[in-house]
């Protein structure tokens, strides 16, 4: 599918790369984006979002790539997208729909594909409160309706319905979440998690790690799933290291919310490894992007090391940088090469040994059948 791109700038942020960024969330959907109009405003026009004049350079460049698309790189509310869809005839979609859209083609598991449909229900009961007033006036259906329902209440009923069945089962998977994280409490391994913006590289350091052969793909959103593995550690035993879902600027709520269940394996963990692509130009406000998220889950508060990602690529050498108090704050690695990893797992070391002394367990017992999926390189050095 063939699509034209829209930015506004309104001022904030970087906008040529959050406009670079579209691109990227457009090809990861499986579309070609073959035009992209820009314009600035103060505030978005309250009919079509951007000004009239705009709309026909739209129409002009749809006609012109036969584009069978419009991508906001913003979300529209669902009078914009109306008048949008009627004034150009072809299918609109906002920032939000494209994020949830390529959630939907990622999500493996039966708990990422139920959050992914949970949010996708949420955002469509936005369209259907604000969208589809003029539905109020038809007559009750025949079959599924009940009595002197319209439609729009019908529709209403049956999507509740639906998304209250989404959050039972979301419950039920939480709640087997919480019983697997209480098992490994038990087992006082420390517990990592991997946090970043989208295409940081997670994955690759993940599988770097632990070898688990997690999927890895220069894509946005390449992985939704939370993966844990047990990796043991010279002078630290076994921790517990997990992989979960990237971030992205303007993260919609919807998703936000329904991948609480699996983002709170982030809120229970002991460190985050906040993974920072180092070659892209925008890192600092991404960095801030993730921190944003981080906030709204409730995961502020725990210990966080900065991991600059991909050196290789900006010419960097592995280093591990201390503050003035002599904490690990920073290390610098290739996960792709595997330079400055001997680095990272020493720092990795340092905040489970200060961990252990918080908590008054200087040395931790771990059986021996919970080391699984261990870098050959490690099991060697036990």
């Amino acid at each position: 599918m063939r699509a034209v791109l829209v930015g506004v700038d309104f001022g904030k942020g970087d906008f040529a790369a959050s406009l670079g960024e579209l691109s990227l969330l457009t090809e990861s959907a499986g579309a070609e984006p073959v035009a992209t109009i820009t314009g600035k405003r103060s505030s978005p026009d309250a009919a079509y979002f951007t000004g009239t004049g705009k709309v026909d350079e739209i129409a002009q460049a749809i006609a012109e790539h036969r584009a069978d698309m419009v991508i906001f790189n913003h979300a529209l509310s669902p009078a914009q997208q109306r008048n949008l869809e009627r004034r150009l005839n072809v299918n609109i979609v906002d920032r939000t729909s494209l994020i949830l859209d390529i959630f939907a083609q990622r999500a493996q598991s039966h708990e990422g594909k139920v959050q992914v449909e949970l949010a996708q229900l949420q955002h469509l009961a936005t369209r259907l409160v604000r969208g589809w007033t003029h539905l109020d006036r038809e007559k009750g259906g025949i079959g599924l309706r009940g009595p002197g329902e319209t439609q729009l209440e019908t529709d209403r009923r049956l999507l509740g319905d639906r998304v209250k069945v989404l959050r039972q089962r979301l419950e039920k998977l939480q709640r087997q979440r919480e019983t697997r994280r209480k098992s490994r409490g038990r087992g006082h391994a420390f517990s990592i998690s991997l946090v970043g913006y989208t295409n940081a590289g997670k994955s690759t350091l993940f599988n770097a790690l632990t070898k688990a052969g997690t999927y890895v793909a220069d894509q946005l959103f390449a992985t939704l799933d939370t993966t844990s593995r047990r990796v043991y550690l010279e002078d630290a035993g076994n921790v517990v290291i997990s992989d979960t879902v990237g971030f992205v600027r303007e993260l919609p709520h919807q998703l936000v919310a329904a991948f609480r269940a699996t983002l709170e394996e982030t809120i229970h963990a002991d460190l985050l490894l906040h993974v920072v692509d180092a070659a892209s130009p925008a890192r600092m406000e991404q960095i801030e992007q993730v921190n944003h998220v981080l906030r709204e889950i409730g995961a502020e508060n725990i210990p966080q090391l900065l991991v600059w990602n991909k050196i290789d690529s900006v010419g960097l050498e592995p280093v591990l940088e201390r503050d003035e108090y002599d904490k690990i704050v920073r290390v610098f690695v290739s996960a792709r090469t595997g330079s400055g990893l001997g680095l990272l797992r020493q720092a990795m070391v340092e905040y489970a040994a200060r961990h252990a002394e918080r908590a008054g367990n200087t040395e931790v017992e771990f059986p021996e059948d919970d080391v699984r999926d261990l870098p050959e390189s490690l099991i060697s050095n036990r």
